[in-house]
């Protein structure tokens, strides 16, 4: 088996329990970069279904909007986190599904362009898998815009945005982070217009959907089994231990 990421033959797979901690998700990305770092745990894939969160971008947090942001995003229910990665704000709750792709690299640096875009063929192939018409690329006006975002289509014109992605390095080691938008899409497109209305930053709304939308029907559980048999198609998959969050 090979990889388009060009990446392990193997990987530890850690299906996280549903959390209450936004916080605890978030960072649990990141102990588990610096495990894979230093040898401790190996190549790891790890998929949640998180909690309602809006992640700020760090540029967000320097905005003058930004307290109004945050406030805006907690009366909507969202957990309000400032996140090492670039981009900007991003929101996503239990109808998404978070992918963490984590494995260990002497450069970690070296091919991150490579990754986006191997990446972003991949999980448009997953969506294609499940009924929709997702391609990689911008949608003009999406939300946190980003060159490799992951987009359905609908009747051959791009629609929405239905995956973001990021990446983080440390010495010793890369993380993929990826969230796949599939059900109730409404209080992600709520709770994203006054937030980037409190940051004064332009975006279209309509550009905020999710896989159920352009293919009604399609659930997270439906999405989460067709990523794990394309994964299963490239590489090996075996049962991880307990990534320790509540």
């Amino acid at each position: 088996m090979s990889n388009t990421w060009q990446g392990a033959a193997e990987l530890a797979l850690a299906l996280d329990p549903p959390s209450h901690d936004a916080a605890a998700e978030l960072a649990r990305g990141i102990a588990l970069l610096r495990e894979v770092a230093v040898g401790a745990r190996p190549p790891t894939l790890r998929l949640y279904r998180p909690s309602p969160t809006l992640a700020f971008g760090q540029r967000d947090a320097r905005l003058p909007g930004f307290a109004e942001a945050a406030a805006a995003s907690t009366r909507h229910g969202f957990v309000p986190l400032v996140r090492r990665a670039g981009g900007r704000a991003a929101a996503y709750h239990r109808g998404c599904l978070v992918v963490d792709h984590i494995e260990p690299a002497p450069d970690a640096v070296l091919g991150t362009r490579a990754r986006f875009a191997a990446f972003g063929d991949f999980f448009a192939g997953v969506l294609g898998d499940v009924g929709l018409d997702a391609r990689v690329g911008e949608v003009p006006g999406e939300y946190c815009p980003g060159e490799y975002s992951v987009h359905g289509r609908s009747g051959g014109t791009p629609a929405v945005k239905l995956v973001g992605t990021a990446q983080r390095v440390v010495a010793g080691a890369w993380l993929f982070s990826s969230v796949i938008v599939v059900e109730d899409s409404a209080p992600l497109r709520a709770v994203l217009t006054d937030v980037y209305s409190a940051l004064g930053l332009e975006w279209q709304p309509p550009t905020a959907g999710a896989a159920e939308d352009l293919a009604p029907g399609v659930t997270v559980a439906v999405v989460e089994a067709a990523l794990l048999k394309a994964y299963g198609a490239v590489v090996g998959l075996s049962e991880a231990r307990p990534t320790g969050l509540p």
